[in-house]
This record gives C-alpha cells, sequence and structure tokens, in this order.
C-alpha cells in the first residue's frame, strides 16, 4: 500500500445540528471507551461541531452549519455569525479545504424522514464505490445515496473539508430525541465504514459484489405553495414515511388543505428521500428525488 493511498487521520464529527442527538451520544459513549473506534493502521479524532446549538437544544443559533464550507464562505472573514465562525475554526483543525491534514471525514447526521441507516457518498471513484460495497454487505439495511452531482470541493458540507468524506443519515428520528435503533444504526454503520478504511490501508479488503444498487440525487421539490408564497398543502399520506419507494408518473404526491390531490408529472421513476424532512420547513422543501443506479464496483 503507497502512502498516496493509505489514509492516515480520521475525523469523526457529530453535533453538525445541534437537535440531532445520536451523534452527539455516541460520541460522549466513544470519548469513554476510545478503543471503539480505535484502528491500527489510522488515528482518530472525535469532533463536536456545534456545542451551543445543543445546549440550546436547536438545529443552529444562526445558520445551517452544514452549508457553511464552501470554500469562498470559509475564506470570507465577513462570514462571522456563530455557525460560520465554527466552520472557520472546524476547516482550520480538520483542513484546510483544498489541502486537509484530515483524510476522511465521517459526519454524523439524524433525520427526521424515515430513511433507516443511510450512507451518503459525495463521490464515486474507486474508493467510494467499494465503501458503498463494503458498508451494503456488512449492513444488509444500508442504503447509499450518490451525490456526486458535482464535484467534492464545489459542496458546502462539512464533510467535503478532506478529500474523502461521508455522511452518515439514519431516520426516522424526531429533533430533540434519542432512539436505541437509530443509535445502534448509527453506530455499527460508523464502525462498518472504519472498518473499511483499516482494510483499505492494508490492501486487506475482501472479495466485493460487483455491483449494487444506488440512488443517485437528482432534484428536490417543494410543498405547494400559493402566488403569495404560503404553504397550501402537505406530502401525500401514501408517499410520506416511503422513502426509497418508487413513485411514477401520475401517482398522488401533495394533498392540498383543500382535499385535491396533486400528481406528479415527472418522465422517470422517481426515488423520494428527505420525505417531509422537518429541518427542511425551512425552505419548504419536500424531499429529494433519486434515480436508481447500479454501481459497479471494479
Amino acid at each position: 500500500m503507497t502512502g498516496t493511498n493509505k489514509l492516515n487521520k480520521v475525523a469523526i464529527v457529530g453535533g453538525t445540528h445541534g437537535n440531532e442527538f445520536s451523534g452527539i451520544y455516541l460520541l460522549r459513549k466513544w470519548r469513554d471507551t476510545p478503543q471503539v473506534i480505535e484502528r491500527e493502521s489510522f488515528s482518530v479524532e472525535t469532533v463536536f461541531a456545534n456545542p451551543k446549538a445543543f445546549e440550546e437544544n436547536k438545529r443552529y443559533l444562526d445558520c445551517d452549519m452544514n452549508r457553511q464550507f464552501a470554500t469562498d464562505d470559509l475564506n470570507n472573514l465577513d462570514l462571522a455569525n456563530y455557525e460560520q465562525s465554527r466552520a472557520k475554526a472546524i476547516n482550520a483543525q480538520l483542513g484546510p479545504k483544498g489541502a486537509a491534514k484530515t483524510d476522511f471525514i465521517i459526519d454524523l447526521h439524524n433525520t427526521t424522514s424515515n430513511m433507516g441507516p443511510s450512507l451518503i457518498l459525495l463521490q464515486t471513484d474507486a474508493f467510494n464505490r467499494q465503501l458503498g460495497a463494503y458498508v451494503t454487505v456488512k449492513m444488509p439495511s444500508a442504503v447509499v445515496v450518490l451525490e456526486d452531482h458535482i464535484p467534492v470541493h464545489e459542496h458546502s458540507f462539512l464533510s467535503s473539508i478532506s478529500e474523502k468524506g461521508v455522511i452518515v443519515e439514519i431516520g426516522p428520528q424526531p429533533q430533540s430525541v434519542i432512539r436505541q435503533d437509530v443509535l445502534d444504526w448509527m453506530e455499527e454503520m460508523t464502525g462498518h465504514i472504519l472498518d473499511f478504511v483499516d482494510l483499505h490501508n492494508r490492501d486487506a479488503l475482501p472479495e466485493l459484489p460487483a455491483s449494487y444498487e444506488a440512488y443517485k440525487y437528482h432534484e428536490t421539490l417543494k410543498l405547494p405553495e400559493n402566488e403569495n408564497g404560503e404553504r397550501m398543502g402537505m406530502v401525500h399520506h401514501s408517499v410520506q414515511d416511503a422513502d426509497f419507494k418508487v413513485l411514477r408518473h401520475g401517482d398522488p404526491i401533495f394533498t392540498l388543505f383543500n382535499g385535491q390531490e396533486i400528481c406528479w408529472e415527472g418522465d422517470y421513476e422517481a426515488y423520494p428521500h428527505f420525505i417531509n424532512e422537518a429541518a427542511y420547513y425551512d425552505n419548504n422543501l419536500a424531499m429529494s428525488l433519486a434515480k436508481r443506479v447500479i454501481v459497479g464496483v471494479k
């Protein structure tokens, strides 16, 4: 294994959003039992990203931290509210973005949507394709979501500080709540990711399947609005909690408050996820839509 391929420094981040509790409480657990996340071939650092938001039981104080890691924003000293300042501090600690001292970041998140244990990959290079395959073999309930529609450095997510970084997204979990099944899924998936990095470093990966199913982000839908920008409908009951279930042209997708059903008019088979995510009501977002794809591992 050459030095350019080996990942020497890994960071696990929890509490990027202060009311997503699983990652925060896992960081506390691992602080007391660090051997759980230690691996022989790399060092592990844990980061509590947004402690003040956690203290105030909020997603964020001023703005969504997980949208503050665009390179231009990190370099803009005029962006100095709490989350923007924390982003710059975390970038200095783990980065800097574009030349990061951290080789791999695992950012832990909860969603109120019924997504189960989901692994979000920001790119589909050989490393990430193999990672997705390994996790789905070890954890058959896991779903892989591809957000590789733009290059990693153009993302504004915290995990984009490093050249390689992933988002662990587990739900359904209400905001400011702990659920054992969700926390257990998060710990299991994180363990498999750490195992994969260790096996990768030691050139000891097992035989992986030739391909696996994943969901590639395509677009985001908003909740119905009137001409004044007021919300006038909700996610249809047949779509609610049906994350990663197929949606076809003509299927009902929204119900207006007057009882009228709105059907989806797309021209492809879509797979909704982040359905009715509570945190996205700030922007009136209803769900993300993906296309089902087959990822070749080799």
